[in-house]
């Protein structure tokens, strides 16, 4: 009698640990530019406290039916344009990435609803690494251009690092 020897290969993988991205979002403001408006805008500053760049690819809240990652520019022409970002915002590993007025900014585009000051709105941002990011954020119509960053009254909720 032959004996049957068996040998069973285990297949191994090895799953690379996910690329956590720890962001956090401070003195975040939402704004319209008056009551009437159908567009709106977010801002904010997101710090990075990981070692490695984390980009910010998207954005989503039912307060529009169309959010975007926007920026301006100056045309040949020296007019100062508003105009979409597909490739995203780069926050610097352990550094800040500012979304503010006159800059970068989350565009709000068909309003759903009016945007009265004190009223907060939820933005999920959406990064490369395949983590989301809510943030909570008040409506403030009287903030002006050059109000410092002394106030936190953000919230940001999600996959990623948390500041409550």
């Amino acid at each position: 009698m032959k004996k049957l020897m068996m040998t069973t290969a285990a297949a191994v993988t090895f799953a690379l640990p996910a690329f956590a991205c720890e962001l956090e979002v401070h003195d975040a403001y939402a704004r319209t530019s008056t009551a009437m408006s159908q567009s709106g805008a977010a801002f904010m500053h997101v710090m990075n406290h990981s070692a490695t760049d984390c980009r910010i690819i998207g954005a989503r809240s039912d307060v529009a039916q169309r959010v975007e990652l926007h920026t301006h520019l100056e045309d040949a022409d020296g007019v100062m344009r508003m105009v979409e970002v597909e490739e995203g915002f780069t926050v610097p590993a352990e550094g800040m990435h500012a979304l503010a007025r006159g800059g970068d900014h989350v565009m709000f585009l068909g309003l759903n609803q009016t945007l009265s000051h004190g009223d907060e709105v939820s933005v999920t941002l959406v990064l490369e690494n395949g983590d989301d990011l809510e943030v909570i954020i008040p409506v403030d119509l009287e903030r002006t251009t050059d109000h410092g960053g002394g106030h936190d009254h953000s919230h940001s909720h999600g996959h990623t690092h948390s500041h409550d």
